[in-house]
């Protein structure tokens, strides 16, 4: 299977800190890859390298073999950030319809309904999303983010604050467009939805890889410990390379 992303001796500080230090990994195509960590580890930093907003000080990120442009990528990308960007005075359908017509599609109304409807919120398409809950600004953030089926969808806690419903919800959205052929990076901290969705992961602490591989391979490696322990354990000081 062909890679989608490749980050090659990947290295970035800000003043003198360095955050990334020498991090090689692959995404492939079709795959759904955890990214892993605690807050502070490299995971945000990573991606905003990837999309370009950061520039590496070593190595290199690409996107299908090439350094990421926005303005002309050969594959189109979804990113959902941990911090919510939208336009909170405007309304639900009219920032929806917004962003569809800026994504090409045809029947941007038709789609943010439909959308809208199978997440609960179609009572809510004229509120302004200033109104609407934290929860609920992200299921439309996230509609936003796959509402032109990207190759690549990159998500950054995209069920962070939901009830155990709702989770299932989102999560069941993100494995039909995997179903669908998008490759996803997932940054979250649930480990439940690593063992459910993911089929490699990695997991980085201070900006170095502490595990990479498939689920079963990382699960190997530590004693055939759960997740969670694995984290723990690394986090902890529980573990001794």
């Amino acid at each position: 299977m062909k890679n989608i992303v490749e980050v090659k001796n990947f290295k970035i500080g800000f003043g003198d800190k360095e955050v990334i230090k020498d991090l090689s990994f692959e995404v492939k195509k079709g795959e759904i890859f955890g990214l892993l960590g605690s807050n502070g580890s490299g995971k945000t930093t990573t991606i905003r390298t990837l999309l370009g907003l950061y520039q590496p000080s070593g190595g290199e990120i690409l996107v299908n073999g090439k350094k990421f442009n926005p303005e002309n990528a050969e594959v189109t990308i979804g990113y959902l950030p941990e911090e919510r960007g939208l336009y909170k005075k405007e309304t639900v359908i009219d920032t929806m319809v917004y962003f569809g017509r800026l994504k090409g599609l045809e029947n941007p109304e038709d789609w943010s309904r439909k959308y809208l409807k199978r997440v609960g919120l179609e009572d809510k398409e004229n509120e302004k999303l200033e109104k609407l809950s934290g929860g609920q600004q992200q299921k439309i953030q996230l509609g936003i983010t796959i509402m032109s089926d990207p190759e690549l969808l990159i998500l950054d806690e995209p069920t962070k604050g939901f009830d155990p419903m709702n989770r299932r919800l989102l999560m069941d959205i993100i494995e039909e467009h995997h179903k669908n052929g998008a490759a996803i990076i997932m940054i979250t901290h649930y480990m439940d939805e690593v063992e459910r969705l993911c089929d490699r992961a990695l997991l980085l602490k201070d900006g170095v890889a502490r595990a990479y591989g498939t689920i079963p391979e990382i699960k190997k490696k530590f004693n055939n410990k759960s997740l969670d322990q694995i984290f723990v354990d690394i986090y902890g000081g529980g573990y001794a390379e």
